[in-house]
């Protein structure tokens, strides 16, 4: 696994990454999470050894720097356009291949993978951004490493782009490797992501898995449809549970479906439809980092849900 120790980075009087750690399993894809200026990129480069700062990052329980070949041990894209612009694509990765011990070989195998094989004789200076990142991916797994890093990869790719994308993420950690990778796709991350690493303000807020994320959140909640909706509300008001009206029936928020079940039998309350609703991972991030946004933007206003609450659950 990657483990990372303790990273800060200051910048004079502003602490960019304050003391974050956690771990990225292989086997697994795990999103890096957070708003606009969390410090994501920068603890992307402090991993690598390419911001200098405190704190340790192991690659299999060793530094980066210990090993040999580093480019058959972490894959890494952070940035799209990482190219001399007028050196053909297949020869900027034939260099890279060079200067890391790769067979030449490897270079039409990585371009046929991202889909750069009839422009490989071009120079990328033209690419648009989108085919600058496929360019990135190839260079980042040409010594076929054990571990991806990838900052944003999706940027700049069309749907057909970003599909192929997530499956080759999760092709790639499902060959036993570890994919470790930001992104504002909160929609793309909830598909392809195992686990996931959210910061804020440079701060660890969460380090767990996509579900355990998704149901801590509020928003997620047992959904119950009645013919008796008056009754079954004195009856959840009476056991001081929080519940919202949704579809013609209730959310009620931190129970299960069988708590809502058991009630209803106990109380005579006819139930015509149950089911659990999971928040989506947009709404789980957005609650979870309230208050850690570097940027806000004013409210555009609009209605507000009514929603009724006891003491507790």
């Amino acid at each position: 696994m990657i483990e990372a120790t303790g990273l800060t980075k200051t910048y004079r009087h502003k602490t960019a990454v304050d003391n974050v750690s956690f771990r990225v399993e292989t086997g697994k894809v795990t999103g890096f999470l957070g708003p606009n200026g969390a410090g994501k990129s920068t603890t992307m480069r402090l991993m690598l050894g390419l911001d200098a700062g405190s704190g340790t990052t192991t690659f299999d329980s060793k530094a980066l720097r210990e090993y040999t070949r580093p480019s058959k041990i972490v894959g890494v894209l952070l940035e799209a356009k990482a190219f001399h612009p007028t050196r053909s694509a297949r020869n900027h990765l034939k260099i890279l291949a060079a200067a890391g011990g790769i067979a030449p070989s490897r270079v039409a195998e990585v371009l046929d993978t991202v889909g750069l094989t009839e422009v490989a004789k071009k120079g990328p200076g033209k690419f648009s951004l989108g085919m600058s990142q496929r360019l990135g991916i190839a260079a980042a797994i040409l010594g076929k490493p054990k571990y991806l890093i990838l900052d944003e990869p999706a940027n700049g790719l069309d749907p057909e782009g970003i599909a192929w994308l997530r499956k080759f993420i999760q092709n790639y950690a499902d060959d036993g490797n570890a994919v470790f990778v930001s992104s504002h796709l909160l929609s793309e991350m909830a598909q392809m992501a195992d686990n996931v690493v959210v910061i804020g303000k440079g701060k660890l807020i969460a380090s767990t898995s996509i579900s355990t994320l998704i149901s801590g959140s509020s928003h997620s909640a047992v959904f119950v449809r009645t013919s008796s909706l008056q009754k079954l509300e004195r009856v959840l008001r009476q056991r001081t549970m929080t519940f919202t009206h949704s579809d013609g029936g209730l959310n009620v928020e931190g129970v299960s479906t069988d708590d809502i079940g058991k009630l209803a039998y106990e109380s005579g309350v006819p139930i015509l439809e149950l089911a659990n609703r999971a928040a989506s991972l947009e709404e789980a991030f957005l609650e979870l980092t309230a208050g850690s946004e570097e940027y806000k933007t004013l409210s555009a206003g609009g209605g507000e849900t009514k929603r009724e609450t006891g003491a507790s659950v």
